[in-house]
């Protein structure tokens, strides 16, 4: 009887010391390919294998194997039926389908979700855009009243249409909206099929970049902030705790490998997505559409409980307890974690209008990034460009209202003596011109 005992204790201490989790852990991970603004929660993190760079390996973790599974989706709309469908842990989106991710997953009685971390964001909310075919006659949003719009219903262009009807007074069933996808919508706007496309960031650019449309409304004309971030289940959080901040960890990571140089960021990250390396440098540069940030700030929530709010006035959304939902503990535990200060609370905003005297660049191709003193020796050295036959990828310059970064052919210039100024719009230009004239960039080239 004692050798039985002995074998039962040596036993039960075999099985106290294994690992509380002895075997493979998958984690599903909803990501968005075509929407720059995700990239630091999902596409980077695909692209550079952070998010095994950080996953425990002690404690209960200790012999785990990870299987990660990454799933490309064109909006942030199906990820979240894929999270509810239990097909999904993971899943990073735009604003308005946060939300709406939370409310849905609220609306249950067993089910939940936690906003675990943002990306980051533009405070005007430059992003999204409406854009209409290149030989369209529409300039003014008031005109797309009784016109086919599509955007991708549930997502943040969707919710900034709302916004956009209401600045401007036009009753929103005055739009025949349709739900296409960027790609559908690209596709539309080339063939001119449609009046007009809503979409999140980057596609109203990268539509100007293959010349195949014209922006005619900017998010930031809303003046909301523009956000973007990533949600969790929380069966999954609860459970695997550490996966979460390890997934926080990486975040992070990314942010800073964006940010430290996103010349070479924006090169590597076209090869991963289909995006031009142009587009994306227009939002990850210095001074660029999207300011680098992942934590959490108060100012955010107060965001997102507005864009809640348009959205349960115009489309239903259940209630969204925010208490519930958002969930910083694993972020706050990742910077501890990293040995970074986690500064949420007292969050210095970066305002683009402090971008109007940052200097206008060129992108040469095979020289890289050219930095310029002025606006004026800029369009000099493009000229220059163009006379010796090189081949200019982009040229960038900062709208002198909004501080808003702007291809540089897309710009309205206003010239003073030597001094030249340049638009995001004609409206704009114009205002500022006092009765000189404006110029497009073909014309101010020449003027140069």
């Amino acid at each position: 009887m004692l050798r039985l005992s002995l074998c039962a204790i040596t036993a039960i201490s075999v099985i106290a010391a294994a690992p509380a989790f002895s075997k493979t852990i998958t984690i599903s991970i909803g990501y968005q390919s075509m929407c720059t603004d995700t990239y630091p929660a999902g596409t980077v993190l695909k692209g550079l294998g952070l998010l095994q760079k950080y996953l425990p390996h002690t404690g209960k973790y200790a012999g785990v194997k990870y299987r990660i599974i990454w799933r490309n989706y064109s909006s942030g709309a199906p990820i979240t039926n894929m999270m509810m469908a239990g097909k999904l842990d993971f899943g990073t989106m735009g604003d308005y389908p946060l939300v709406v991710n939370g409310s849905k997953f609220q609306q249950t009685s067993t089910k939940k979700s936690y906003l675990i971390t943002m990306t980051g964001y533009n405070l005007d909310g430059a992003g999204n855009g409406i854009v209409v075919p290149t030989k369209s006659k529409i300039t003014d949003v008031k005109q797309l009243a009784g016109q086919t719009i599509s955007t991708p219903i549930g997502s943040s262009s969707w919710g900034m249409l709302y916004e956009m009807a209401a600045d401007n007074h036009i009753p929103f069933s005055s739009f025949h909206v349709v739900n296409q996808s960027p790609m559908a919508g690209i596709a539309a706007i080339t063939a001119g099929k449609i009046a007009a496309h809503a979409d999140f960031c980057p596609i109203s650019e990268y539509v100007e970049y293959k010349k195949v449309g014209r922006m005619i409304y900017n998010g930031m004309a809303t003046n909301v902030p523009y956000l973007h971030g990533a949600v969790v289940t929380a069966s999954f959080a609860d459970k695997y705790p550490a996966i979460v901040v390890a997934y926080d960890k990486a975040v992070i990571d990314a942010d800073q490998w964006i940010s430290n140089n996103p010349y070479q960021a924006s090169k590597m990250i076209a090869k991963w997505t289909m995006m031009p390396k142009e587009v994306l440098y227009l939002y990850f540069s210095h001074g660029g559409y999207l300011t680098l940030d992942p934590e959490i700030t108060q100012k955010w929530i107060k965001t997102l409980q507005y864009d809640h709010q348009i959205l349960a006035k115009n489309a239903s959304i259940p209630p969204l307890n925010f208490n519930e939902w958002v969930n910083p503990k694993y972020q706050e535990t990742a910077y501890k974690q990293l040995g970074l200060k986690y500064s949420a609370a007292n969050k210095v905003v970066y305002n683009p209008k402090e971008n109007i005297d940052l200097p206008p660049e060129i992108w040469v191709q095979g020289s890289g990034i050219q930095k310029y003193s002025s606006v004026g020796s800029m369009l000099m050295a493009a000229k220059a460009d163009i006379k010796a036959h090189k081949k200019i990828n982009a040229t960038y310059v900062y709208d002198h209202t909004t501080g808003l970064k702007l291809f540089g052919n897309y710009a309205y210039y206003v010239k003073s003596g030597n001094n030249y100024t340049a638009y995001m719009t004609v409206v704009g230009a114009k205002s500022n011109a006092h009765g000189t004239p404006v110029y497009t960039y073909k014309q101010i080239i020449s003027a140069a």
